[in-house]
């Protein structure tokens, strides 16, 4: 045997051996020349549930097409179409968030005796801004640190403001700046709040929201970040 066709031989030895392994382990989902899956997802009627979907715990190329679309309105990849973990995570935080209502501190965790304070609450990823009881703001979904750069928790207040900042660590934008641990800060990003794994440590809003924050706070402001972040 020649060494072009032993080399060939033993390379298809490898892929047979390596594709049912990674099948197994659940890294590599069967996916259509469409680049859609064809696998079912441990978490296929949960997501079918929550994208409206007929729920038989099957997938078809239609569930596929609409939880692709549904992960690539997020940045959630693989944008493949699989009802896994990560998806079904951003989706259960979706439905946990919709049901606070308008009463974000039920809980009475953010303090009420402090007067104007923006509230942080990283299990359920939402902020809102208060005053004493009364509701000023919010609540609204945010983006927190990701694991490894956790928004830190604790009393704290904003002490610098600048509605054009450039990040002079990762180098990006980020407009509506309000700075209240030393580089952790309000601001504004153009991505999902519900884009995993999260940022460096700053609480992402969207634009409208972070242009809100700027007109509802100032410097010497409370800031109250409570809870821990899903993943971290």
């Amino acid at each position: 045997m020649g060494d072009k066709r032993r080399r060939a031989v033993a390379a298809v030895g490898i892929t047979a051996l390596a594709a049912p392994l990674l099948v197994a382990l659940g890294t590599a989902p069967a996916v259509a020349a469409s680049g859609c899956s064809t696998q079912t997802g441990p978490y296929q009627k949960q997501v079918e549930t929550f994208l409206g979907r007929p729920v038989d715990g099957k997938q078809s190329a239609a569930d596929c097409k609409v939880i692709k679309a549904f992960q690539g309105k997020h940045g959630i990849t693989p944008t493949s179409g699989y009802a896994g973990p990560v998806t079904w995570g951003v989706m259960d935080l979706m439905n946990k968030q919709k049901a606070v209502g308008t009463n974000p501190n039920k809980s009475g965790k953010c303090p009420v005796n402090k007067g104007r304070i923006a509230c942080v609450d990283l299990t359920l990823q939402l902020s809102w801004i208060q005053d004493g009881k009364d509701l000023v703001y919010g609540p609204v979904p945010v983006r927190t640190g990701r694991n490894g750069y956790e928004t830190r928790t604790g009393l704290k207040k904003i002490y610098w403001r600048h509605i054009d900042h450039v990040s002079s660590i990762y180098h990006v934008a980020m407009p509506y700046s309000q700075f209240f641990d030393g580089g952790q800060a309000f601001h504004s990003v153009g991505v999902s709040m519900w884009n995993p794994p999260g940022s460096h440590g700053c609480v992402n809003m969207t634009s409208a929201t972070a242009k809100k924050y700027w007109a509802l706070l100032h410097n010497g402001d409370d800031v109250f970040v409570y809870g821990r972040k899903p993943g971290t």
